[in-house]
């Protein structure tokens, strides 16, 4: 079951949805991976322990966690009954929102005021009251941005680069911002920890693998040039560096399995 929720006017420059999500995993560890796309996460989870798997081994997470801009799948395991509010934010904002130092670090757990929301949420989800616990996120969010001024600039850009799914060359980006590429570059790493065109990557990425999960028969040489690679290879191989896997491959996985909702989200068993 999964839902979004669009956010209010004041919040569109920052959050573009909330969204809802439940599984019922059963009794046997479950692993989910989650591909990277062109935003950041805040995640609050409702159920057993969700845990994430890294190189020493899996290790627990709390709730809430942020999931920042991921240049590589993650995987997550848990079982039984999992419920979801998620804020998908841009990531040249979730930072400053949070009042958090940006960086680099994918997962990341931290000490924040958003964590007194989980009693008050976990009391809607466990009534069923969906809307009741996003608009409870909401408020929260609409109090956190008035306390922080929105940067221009960076909006300006980010319209830019939503618009061209981000098949934008970061001087358009700049001119789009009114701004040098010196300055948008600069101030855009600051909020967001990585470059303008680090983020244009996913984003183009990310188009490319929603064609494929749509329509899995699609011409790769044409999904390149409609997106601006250079051509195929260029697609491939950056598709690869996202997934680790091939574009073919993945288009030949998707056929195979059962899509689960709309968040492209590929169930594993562990």
């Amino acid at each position: 079951m999964h839902q979004e929720f669009d956010p209010p006017s004041a919040l569109q420059d920052i959050i573009e949805c909330f969204w809802y999500d439940r599984r019922d995993l059963g009794e046997q560890q479950t692993g989910f991976e989650v591909l990277p796309d062109g935003y950041a996460e805040i995640i609050f989870y409702f159920g057993n322990t969700v845990s994430i798997s890294t190189s020493k081994g899996l290790q627990s997470l709390p709730s809430p966690f942020l999931t920042g801009l991921l240049d590589q799948p993650a995987i997550f395991y848990t079982r039984d009954r999992l419920e979801v509010i998620g804020i998908r934010c841009y990531p040249w904002t979730v930072f400053d929102l949070l009042g958090l130092p940006s960086g680099k670090d994918g997962i990341r757990t931290f000490e924040h005021p958003v964590a007194r929301l989980q009693p008050l949420l976990n009391k809607w989800i466990q009534a069923g009251k969906i809307e009741e616990a996003v608009e409870a996120v909401n408020q929260y969010f609409l109090n956190a941005k008035a306390k922080i001024p929105t940067d221009s600039m960076l909006f300006k850009a980010g319209i830019a680069m939503r618009e061209a799914n981000g098949s934008i060359p970061v001087n358009q980006v700049s001119a789009a911002a009114h701004a040098t590429v010196r300055t948008l570059e600069r101030k855009f790493k600051q909020a967001a920890g990585y470059t303008v065109k680090d983020v244009s990557s996913v984003m183009r990425f990310q188009q490319v693998r929603n064609q494929l999960w749509m329509n899995p028969d699609s011409n790769l040489a044409g999904l390149a040039h409609e997106l601006g690679y250079t051509d195929q290879s260029h697609l491939g191989k950056e598709f690869k560096r996202y997934t680790g896997t091939t574009p073919a491959a993945f288009a030949r996985k998707v056929k195979k399995e059962k899509q689960v909702g709309n968040d492209f989200v590929a169930f594993i068993q562990a």
